[in-house]
């Protein structure tokens, strides 16, 4: 964020930063819910797929008050580190996006796999994922985690060294049922 960003070139600049070690944040709490400014509609903060704190009680009040068993893992600014506790349990699961507006035939129609599954009866679960390439980079004392990608995509997710993405085939397009229309002027 813009706040996040003045935050550290502000410390920067007053000789609040200790560049000399590595800080570490847990982060926790995160809310699973978000009002949209410009709609007024309720809809998913971060990970759908987040088990809510408190279960169905939890989703019984005021959505914007719902927290999600989430956490991320931060270095000197940076995440690191990502993970959440999966919602294993349908009627948790349908109840948490009706309240972002999807009926319960829409979240059995997107993700009827995982609803299926979960209906035999999947034990609690989660993990966690370390963002390697950003570890790299902060031990490299890099701002960039270009600098430590082995091929790093440009800001248009080109691969230069790979002259790739490339232009998809026509049978590529057919078997995704895909079409490329020509740009409007």
């Amino acid at each position: 964020t813009v706040a996040g960003k003045a935050r550290v070139v502000i410390g920067d600049e007053l000789g609040l930063t200790d560049t000399d070690r590595f800080a570490f944040a847990w982060i926790v709490d995160f809310p699973i819910y978000e009002r949209d400014e410009e709609t007024g509609k309720v809809d998913f903060e971060h990970n759908p797929f987040s088990m809510p704190q408190g279960g169905m009680e939890a989703l019984e009040g005021d959505p914007l008050d719902v927290l999600g068993y989430q956490y991320d893992l931060s270095c000197n600014g940076y995440e690191v580190l990502s993970g959440a506790i999966r919602n294993h349990r349908p009627e948790i699961m349908f109840k948490a996006f009706e309240i972002a507006g999807y009926g319960e035939d829409e979240v059995r129609k997107r993700f009827g796999g995982m609803v299926n599954a979960f209906r035999y009866g999947a034990p609690p679960h989660g993990g966690c994922a370390l963002g390697i390439d950003r570890v790299v980079m902060l031990l490299a004392d890099e701002h960039n985690i270009r600098e430590v990608m082995l091929f790093p995509m440009n800001q248009r997710a080109e691969d230069l060294m790979m002259d790739a993405p490339s232009e998809p085939t026509n049978e590529q397009l057919r078997e995704l049922r895909l079409r490329v229309l020509p740009p409007e002027d």
